[in-house]
Formats: C-alpha cells, sequence, structure tokens
C-alpha cells in the first residue's frame, strides 16, 4: 500500500519529549522520555496537543520536557513497520546561470522495519518526484510515535483513519497492544469529528 504524505502541509511539525513512568515487558516500572512528533500551528497548540494525546495514552503522571520545531518535509507510515527513520533526501537541479548542479536537501520521516527497508519505503515516498535527487543519509529517529494534526472535517477523518491503519499495523508479535491504542485514539477522534459535524448541521 502507498504511504500516506504530511496531512496538512500548510503546518509545522513539533518534536516533544515526555518523561513519564512506563511499564515494561518484564513488569517493571521506569521513568523513561521518549520523543513524540505532532503538527501544530503554534508552540502553544503544540503543547495542548502533546498534553492531549499523553493523558489518553498513559494513567501515569508525566512531565513535558522539551518541545522544538522539527525539520521534517514529509512523513510516511507503512504497513507492517514499527520503527521511525529518518531520510536526507538531496533534490538535484541544474543551475542555468552557473551551469552547475544545484543540491536542497529536505528530510522525510519513514517508517519500516531496518535501514535497508527505510531506503525502499523512500524511494516509495519519492515516487512522482520530477527531477534527479539521492539520498545520503538514513538513520533511525527516536520518534515514538506520530500524530498528525485532525480538523474534525469529514476528509480529514479518512485521512486520519488510513493513517492511524498504517501507523498501527505492525508485525503480529506487538501488534496487538498497538492496534488497541491505536483504535482507542481513533475511536475518540471519530466520535470528537461526530459531534462537530452533527453542530455544523444544526
Amino acid at each position: 500500500m502507498a504511504s500516506l504524505k504530511n496531512i496538512n502541509m500548510s503546518q509545522t511539525w513539533y518534536e516533544c519529549k515526555v518523561k513519564y513512568r512506563k511499564i515494561h515487558e518484564t513488569g517493571e516500572q521506569k521513568v523513561t522520555t521518549e520523543s513524540y512528533l505532532l503538527d501544530a500551528i503554534s508552540y502553544t497548540e503544540a503543547e495542548a496537543r502533546i498534553n492531549e494525546e499523553m493523558a489518553a495514552y498513559t494513567s501515569e503522571e508525566f512531565l513535558i520536557t522539551n518541545i522544538k520545531v522539527a525539520n521534517f518535509s514529509e512523513v510516511h507510515p507503512f504497513e507492517n513497520s514499527d520503527r521511525w527513520f529518518k531520510s536526507k533526501v538531496a533534490l538535484i537541479a541544474f543551475d542555468e546561470k552557473s551551469g552547475k548542479e544545484r543540491k536542497t536537501n529536505i528530510y522525510l520521516l519513514v517508517q519500516a522495519n531496518d535501514v535497508k527497508e527505510a531506503y525502499d519505503n523512500t524511494i516509495k515516498a519519492m515516487k512522482g518526484t520530477m527531477g534527479d535527487y539521492t539520498i545520503p543519509v538514513i538513520s533511525e529517529s527516536p520518534i515514538m510515535d506520530v500524530f498528525p494534526y485532525f480538523s474534525g472535517d469529514e476528509g480529514d477523518l479518512e485521512q486520519l483513519e488510513k493513517f492511524n491503519a498504517l501507523k498501527a499495523s505492525t508485525s503480529e508479535s506487538n501488534a496487538m497492544n498497538e492496534d488497541l491504542e491505536a483504535l482507542d485514539t481513533f475511536e475518540n477522534e471519530e466520535s470528537l469529528a461526530v459531534e462537530v459535524l452533527e453542530g455544523e448541521g444544526e
């Protein structure tokens, strides 16, 4: 299945670091700091959104330790993948005045299981791009999950469903927990969307 590009290119992606007490696979609770990505129109909205998302994710107390603008142009979830990779893509253009090639770097966040798959998925994400490009660097990102902006519009509801379905479709070994989390998030946002739509219809 093809990837879903950045839902709202007019907004900015923010990387949010959150410290909280997490139950690990061994059953032991440890304080951990994790990074999450979301798009928002300001730091204030990014802070409000990450607080809302984390409140739905954990019943433990949590602390937002840092929020910064991330330099991702696009975010691409893929099926059966549970890690995120940062791909540096160099777009190549010919400068007629100087007669030389000019490179412009962009960064994609791509879901994959390893570096090789991240490279292949980056190629898929760049399909249809006009002009030449190279992929000089791919590195694993500390991003644990991505929360795309959701306006409540019917069209966004369909996009959100596709996005969550892609990013949540991980390998069988850990699919159950992640699918339940994605389902809870989607159902909450779906109910909000219905309320918004019903309010507009009155």
